[in-house]
């Protein structure tokens, strides 16, 4: 007879397997920026006592550089690093850093591992001083570090339109967590949903809100089709979405009609194409949720042009949207 632990374990063995097929292997950051100084990614080292390693009192950001004809390219730099220290403010964490410096540290660490693309993970947090509940005698502390990263959820996802799957973890209400925070804490939420869709077979978890409503993906915005009319869904715990922002205004600039709607689960099964986005999953078309086809049943039409137009204008080829990036190397 199997044992609860043995059944546990064996679920957990095939949920790193299909992690690692989506792109979670070990991470090579090389150099990384730490507290003001590039380091080696072994010298990037936290006390065991790390506040932030205890009660989750960090913030952080996801970030891509993307290959241009002129180089790496940071895509909405400046909004990331705005909405990183927004996160900090209602944190209550002084950042010992300015934005200018923060930005300059992104594009120098880009700069010094010689990345032709990359994710950019920028991260503050409360250091070791005291593991009382209260953080306020910690001292802040910042780094960023840089790897290469393909699509999130693996190339299937993309060509073939994700598998979602309901998870019964609901989306923190904004009374009990800071959604508008992009806050370490914040994803045991999204980590658990994951988990257990990735054990399950699925590629990715749908998270309600305590009324029943749609909220998010555990890192993704979500966009569904329906009469010729792109829907977004518009969420007050939501985190403010960039590259949601953006899909929004390509699909503008390309004459859909985009209504931000409140929706149930049932809206979505209904829909004629649905997709994700998000810095990780930049246009992730999706194909089922719960078991039931979207529209045909794979990755959408209308989500894959939405797709390659964002990834013209993420790498520069669309000129409309260069104001969006930063370059490295000027």
């Amino acid at each position: 007879m199997t044992t609860a632990a043995e059944a546990v374990a064996a679920s957990n063995a095939k949920a790193v397997v299909k992690a690692s097929a989506g792109g979670d292997q070990g991470i090579d950051a090389g150099l990384i920026w730490f507290n003001g100084k590039i380091v080696p990614q072994e010298e990037a080292q936290v006390s065991v006592l790390t506040h932030a390693l205890h009660y989750g009192t960090s913030v952080f950001e996801g970030i891509r550089a993307y290959s241009t004809s002129r180089g790496p390219a940071i895509f909405r730099l400046h909004e990331h690093t705005q909405r990183l220290f927004d996160s900090a403010l209602i944190l209550r964490m002084p950042v010992p850093f300015s934005q200018d410096e923060v930005n300059r540290a992104i594009l120098d660490t880009v700069r010094v591992n010689n990345w032709p693309a990359c994710y950019v993970r920028p991260l503050i947090w409360r250091g070791g001083q005291t593991l009382g509940v209260n953080p306020l005698p910690c001292p802040v502390q910042a780094m960023v570090a840089t790897w290469e990263w393909g699509a999130y959820l693996g190339d299937d996802a993309i060509n073939k339109g994700a598998r979602l799957i309901t998870s019964a973890w609901v989306r923190l209400p904004a009374n009990a967590m800071p959604g508008k925070a992009k806050a370490g804490g914040n994803y045991v939420n999204s980590v658990l949903a994951r988990m257990d869709a990735v054990s399950a077979g699925f590629d990715e978890a749908l998270l309600l809100d305590q009324s029943g409503f749609v909220a998010e993906g555990t890192g993704e915005n979500i966009f569904f089709l329906k009469k010729g009319v792109l829907h977004v869904i518009s969420h007050s715990v939501n985190l403010e979405g960039i590259t949601r922002a953006s899909v929004m205004q390509i699909a503008r600039d390309m004459g859909l009609e985009v209504q931000e709607v409140m929706a149930t689960r049932d809206q979505l099964y209904a829909a004629e194409e649905i997709f994700m986005t998000g810095t990780a999953a930049e246009v992730t078309p999706v194909s089922e949720i719960d078991y039931r086809p979207i529209g045909s049943g794979k990755a959408g039409p209308i989500s894959l042009d939405l797709r390659q137009r964002y990834l013209k204008a993420v790498t520069g080829q669309d000129t409309r949207y260069e104001h969006w990036l930063t370059y490295v190397n000027v």
